[in-house]
């Protein structure tokens, strides 16, 4: 079992920047893919940005590329979403997920956080 605490998410402007971290445990934690995921409002859930184990290679939704980076601490066990120059069509229920890596690439992670709000205004 893997448990997975997300936090930091608010509301900010257009232009501003906000970090997600997402707190896990569990003692398989270590060799899975993680990623973060969203969904907004009458959207359907897309990967945000995905992260192999033991810092391992990242992919990004082209939508966010190059202003999201996603990096993990094996000695925190926490993972982060650094969310830079935010528009408010990042504004969505972002989740943590981790499990092997073909279900977290697939968009069918095993294990799930229970979200945290990004809401930006314009």
């Amino acid at each position: 079992q893997v448990q997975l605490v997300e936090s930091g998410g608010g509301s900010v402007q257009a232009g501003g920047s906000l970090r997600l971290s997402c707190a896990a445990s569990g003692s398989t934690y270590s060799s899975y893919c993680m990623g973060w995921f969203r969904q907004a409002p009458g959207k359907e859930r897309e990967a945000v940005a995905r992260i192999r184990p033991r810092g391992g290679t990242t992919d990004y939704a082209s939508s966010v590329k190059g202003r999201f980076t996603i990096s993990q601490d094996n000695v925190k066990n926490t993972l982060y979403l650094q969310m830079n120059s935010l528009m408010p069509e990042d504004t969505a229920m972002y989740y943590c997920a981790a499990g092997i890596c073909s279900g977290v690439m697939a968009g069918i992670p095993k294990y799930w956080g229970q979200g945290t709000q990004v809401t930006v205004s314009s």
